[in-house]
């Protein structure tokens, strides 16, 4: 049952994501009704991470773009606003420049608005992009928003429903429209750490008018955000990156078992950081070699893209367990291309558990080191790699031909 997924059929996959979605809206309820002012029942800003973007813009419009990258200054402009000190709970600021300007948008509306402004609008870019992957289909968008991750990143406020919108959306029209494709890749650079892969593998592709493109599009950042801001803003954010990498990477100061990387399992097992650092250079390294060969390759498209997104976080050591929303375009574009050729052994059984992974990785993990998302993401990429190198094959009956576990 478990080699045939027979037991992963459109009723069940509806319903999980259906319950998914509804303990979401209910968590959200709850959230709102026991919130005092701009802060939850626990204390802590609704959004929780959003309260870094907010700052940091209010920061922007208060005349001081540099100073969301001292942190000691961003932690006493939060707590005023909030009216207590989040000293435990403090949400710094380590995005580079170009995403000041949005952050500034952003505060110029009040903080519970600028978070459902900035949810919705994501949140909308994010199922455009699925719809086109699925075509629309309404079950497939209940499993795209009934999707664990979808969730987490709700809760944070954070941004990973800008960049899947972004990345898949690049990706779709790599082929069609590669000068857009190039700009909306390019736009991404609010994300450094996910910048090993793409342009790599634009390259091995030969996919160079949107490589072009993603290099002007960050050139053109740049100049803008100098002008905008002045040079010191890029200075006092290379100031702060040695503390980024320290406290919240090395130290683990987000926690080990919210960051689903190579680098956090091995610091989570104990080992040291020169060594998680080589286990992932490592990993990286297998990726990096694998992905460039898939895409130097004549397979079909939508496996490149799939290896693209899941090995786009698998090669950085800092990808947290909302960024686990980029497997649901990966797995989309997989799933297009098994609906083409028929499901493979175990692919389907597997798919359903990586659906599941970032329900339960952050709980899991806080309890044992077991990097379950992490596992999701090896196990995306591998099938992915199987059905990339495996002898073509004929479509098959057992093709999926419903829901898909996104």
């Amino acid at each position: 049952m478990f080699a045939s997924g027979d037991w992963v059929n459109s009723e069940r996959v509806r319903f999980v994501s259906s319950l998914i979605i509804a303990i979401g809206l209910a968590a959200l309820a709850v959230a709102f009704a026991t919130r005092s002012g701009n802060l939850d029942a626990l204390g802590r800003p609704l959004g929780t991470d959003f309260a870094s973007f907010w700052t940091a813009g209010a920061l922007v419009l208060d005349g001081r773009a540099a100073a969301p990258y001292d942190w000691s200054i961003h932690q006493a402009f939060q707590n005023a606003y909030f009216l207590q000190p989040l000293d435990a709970d403090f949400y710094c600021w380590q995005y580079p420049p170009f995403f000041l300007a949005l952050a500034a948008g952003l505060a110029a509306l009040p903080y519970l608005g600028a978070l459902l402004v900035w949810l919705g609008a994501t949140l909308a870019a994010y199922l455009a992009v699925m719809a086109r992957l699925l075509d629309a289909r309404r079950d497939a968008l209940v499993v795209a928003i009934g999707f664990p991750a979808v969730w987490l990143n709700i809760g944070h406020g954070q941004n990973a429903f800008l960049t899947a919108a972004l990345f898949a959306g690049g990706l779709i029209l790599l082929r069609q429209r590669p000068i857009l494709a190039g700009i909306l890749i390019g736009l991404l650079a609010y994300k450094p750490q996910f910048g090993l892969l793409i342009p790599l593998a634009f390259i091995a592709g030969g996919h160079w008018r949107a490589f072009a493109a993603a290099g002007v599009t960050v050139a053109a950042m740049v100049l803008a955000t100098s002008a905008l801001f002045g040079m010191d803003v890029w200075s006092a954010f290379l100031a702060s990156t040695g503390a980024t990498r320290r406290v919240l990477l090395e130290q683990g100061g987000v926690g080990f078992h919210k960051i689903q990387s190579v680098f956090a399992a091995a610091r989570a097992l104990g080992l040291g950081v020169a060594l998680a650092y080589l286990a992932q250079v490592l990993a990286s390294l297998a990726v990096v070699i694998t992905t460039i060969r898939l895409w130097r390759s004549s397979v079909d498209f939508d496996l490149k893209a799939a290896a693209l997104l899941a090995g786009t976080l698998l090669a950085t050591p800092f990808s947290l367990d909302y960024d686990l929303v980029l497997i649901a375009p990966a797995a989309a574009f997989l799933w297009r291309q098994m609906a083409r050729t028929g499901a493979l052994p175990f692919e389907r059984s597997l798919l359903a558990v990586i659906f599941i992974a970032p329900l339960v990785a952050r709980s899991v993990g806080a309890l044992l080191p077991l990097p379950l998302g992490l596992f999701a993401l090896v196990a995306l990429f591998a099938l992915v790699s199987r059905r990339a190198f495996a002898a073509p094959r004929p479509v098959a009956a057992t093709a999926p031909a419903e829901a898909v576990p996104a």
